[in-house]
């Protein structure tokens, strides 16, 4: 059941033993993709292990901690016409990757299909997952399944070419909340994102990550994806929920100060996106606002 239509793209940054399980678990999946992994600076051998133990994966050492855009360095080298994405505490349930493909073949106006995410070891249902299932957006009846306003880079698989036409993920953004602004940029050129509960991707969250360094960014990038492309009622409507809900402290504090110390180079990169694209935004509005899933944006 091998099928070429697909590279994996994963991003690493110090967890070793964490991304070697999720190769052990791509390498033995059925349709044998090829993979790519970013080793964004690691200072643990995480680099070493992966080139020892895992001798097909292609790997890249850019040197530095390059956050999403590790991603964008890793699609230079993707030779297929699909991406599938995971993180290196995440990993694709066999089978999944090829109808993903199948998908992507039938529909040329598709650019993404978000799988359903089951939270490891218990295989719990992620609580993403009920807000990408009742996403408000109204979508083409061919759609083969709930259209969205975003992806989840740890959990979708996309059209090489359309990633390509947006030029990737923002370098200012770094990571956290990254895939805002990539995927509004999709929308705004006329492509198409959907939910499809058929595919499985698994996620057992590392214990090795910084929640607060998360939060900050997350409410920073959320703040400038508004600024970048809403219409400045939004953009403002926006800015004063967040102002109003997120946490009363130092990490809110600074990630508002980082949002403003880049309002230069925001407002020379703003572009309003069209009509169309704002009245779908709108409509996403209170289904984020009242999200359990995305805590760290608000």
């Amino acid at each position: 059941m091998t099928d070429d239509r697909t590279t994996v793209v994963v991003i690493t940054h110090n967890r070793r033993d964490e991304v070697l399980r999720t190769l052990d678990r791509l390498e033995r999946l059925p349709e044998a993709p090829p993979v790519i992994v970013t080793d964004n600076g690691s200072t643990d051998g995480t680099a070493d292990a992966v080139a020892r133990l895992h001798p097909r994966v292609r790997l890249l050492r850019p040197g530095r901690n390059l956050g999403a855009v590790g991603r964008n360095l890793a699609v230079r080298y993707v030779r297929t016409p699909y991406i599938a994405f995971c993180d290196d505490d995440s990993w694709w349930e066999p089978g999944s990757l090829s109808r993903a493909a199948d998908l992507l073949d039938a529909h040329p106006r598709l650019a993404a299909v978000t799988a359903r995410i089951l939270v490891q070891p218990a295989g719990t249902v992620d609580p993403i997952v009920e807000e990408l299932r009742d996403s408000p957006l109204p979508g083409p009846p061919w759609l083969p399944g709930p259209a969205l306003g975003s992806v989840l880079a740890a959990a979708t698989c996309l059209r090489t070419d359309a990633f390509r036409e947006v030029g990737g993920f923002s370098a200012r953004m770094w990571l956290g909340g990254e895939e805002e602004l990539f995927a509004t940029d999709l929308i705004a050129r006329g492509w198409w994102l959907a939910y499809v509960a058929e595919l499985t991707c698994h996620h057992q969250p590392s214990p090795l990550r910084d929640p607060t360094l998360r939060r900050m960014h997350g409410i920073r990038n959320t703040l400038w994806f508004s600024w970048l492309r809403r219409p400045a009622p939004a953009a403002l409507r926006r800015t004063l929920h967040l102002a109003r809900t997120v946490p009363p402290d130092r990490v809110s504090l600074r990630a508002f100060g980082q949002a403003a110390a880049g309002l230069p180079w925001v407002l020379r990169e703003r572009r309003v996106v069209p009509a169309g694209v704002e009245a779908r935004l709108k409509l996403l509005e209170r289904a984020q606002r009242h999200s359990t899933a995305r805590r760290y944006v608000g």
